[in-house]
């Protein structure tokens, strides 16, 4: 059915329907900005949280490292671990209003406020991230490092061959869950300008007051988003059990 007019304000279902029929195309672009941050900034997270991971994990040789190479290993483990600190212990929202604003005065023409939500997301995610990887890490047997080490591999090489890997696999739930935590706080990103899920339902209501109707389908839409990426997290962590009892068993 399709409605030439706002229904009135009792109808509640009518003026649900209505909004997805005159707005739909703010819905879909919201849809499509928050898939394509929580996306890309998952993945980017990932991605740098490895490098962050690494530079943290270094152990500094007292006998055998140069003082070079000894001041920048402290100086990578204190940036690590500050870099980890800072953004685990901020709202995103703040941390968007203080990139995006405290750059925007330099005049770049990319930087957008698309551009500057994908670069918050990317570096708040680096940091969960590299903890849940370090964590990983930790719960491999120790074992497997000091069985790398007496077959000859370096430390470096033990670390990206075989402990890093294994890391990696454990951790898997635990980046899809923060990628769930990415789909819903993108939201935060609307101080800025970013038109999400959030803003488009904004967007939609400012004109008609309807604001409980609008938000009502911004908040099934966050639902069917975090269902079936739940479900495909919940799929991974299934089959790592599998992967786990397998190994057992033989």
């Amino acid at each position: 059915m399709i409605y030439l007019s706002l229904p009135p304000k009792d109808q509640f279902f009518q003026t649900i329907m209505y909004l997805l029929d005159t707005y739909s195309g703010f819905f879909i672009r919201g849809i499509l900005i928050t898939l394509f941050l929580s996306i890309v900034g998952t993945v980017g997270g990932f991605l740098l949280s490895l490098l962050l991971t690494i530079i943290r994990t270094q152990e500094i040789d007292i006998r055998r490292d140069l003082i070079l190479t000894k001041i920048l290993k402290k100086f990578g483990q204190g940036f690590s671990y500050v870099y980890v600190t800072v953004f685990r212990g901020t709202p995103m929202i703040v941390q968007a209003m203080i990139f995006y604003y405290g750059i925007a005065p330099l005049g770049l023409s990319w930087w957008r406020p698309l551009v500057a939500g994908l670069f918050v997301v990317t570096l708040n995610t680096t940091a969960y991230i590299a903890e849940v990887i370090r964590s990983g890490i930790n719960g491999v047997d120790i074992g497997q490092m000091e069985a790398a080490r007496s077959l000859g591999f370096s430390r470096n090489q033990s670390m990206f061959q075989i402990v890093l890997p294994q890391a990696i696999k454990n951790s898997l739930p635990a980046i899809g869950n923060e990628f769930i935590v990415n789909l819903k706080d993108t939201a935060v990103l609307s101080v800025i300008g970013v038109v999400d899920i959030f803003k488009a339902t904004q967007s939609a209501t400012s004109s008609n007051y309807r604001i409980v109707e609008g938000f009502f389908i911004a908040a099934v839409i966050y639902l069917i988003l975090t269902f079936f990426t739940s479900k495909v997290v919940a799929r991974l962590e299934k089959g790592k059990t599998q992967v786990k009892k397998v190994t057992m068993n033989a």
